[in-house]
C-alpha cells in the first residue's frame, strides 16, 4: 500500500509541476513545486514511521502518546485502537 501511495504522490507532484510549468515558470511556480515535494517526503515519511510502529503492541503505542502527556491526539489515538481491537484487527 505504501509503494501504490509513494507513486501516487510522485505522480501527483508531477503533473501539478507540468501544469504550472506549461506557461514558463515563475516564482509562484517555483514555491508551488517546493510545497509539493514538501508535502510529498513529509508524507512519504509518515509512511514509513507507520511501517516502524506497525510491530508495536497496543500498550507500546499508549505509552508512547502519553509520555509528553496526555492529549485530545492522545485520546483519540488510544480510541482508534480501542476500535481496531474491537473490530478484530491489529
Amino acid at each position: 500500500m505504501d509503494d501504490a501511495k509513494r507513486t501516487y504522490r510522485e505522480a501527483e507532484e508531477n503533473t501539478k509541476e507540468a501544469w504550472r510549468n506549461a506557461d514558463g515558470e515563475s516564482v509562484a511556480d517555483a514555491v508551488g513545486n517546493a510545497g509539493d515535494d514538501i508535502r510529498k517526503e513529509l508524507g512519504n515519511a509518515g509512511d514509513e514511521l507507520r511501517d516502524d510502529q506497525a510491530d508495536a503492541t497496543e500498550a507500546d503505542r499508549e505509552a508512547w502518546r502519553r509520555a509528553d502527556g496526555q492529549s485530545v491526539a492522545d485520546d483519540i489515538g488510544n480510541a482508534g485502537d480501542d476500535l481496531r481491537r474491537n473490530l478484530g484487527n491489529p
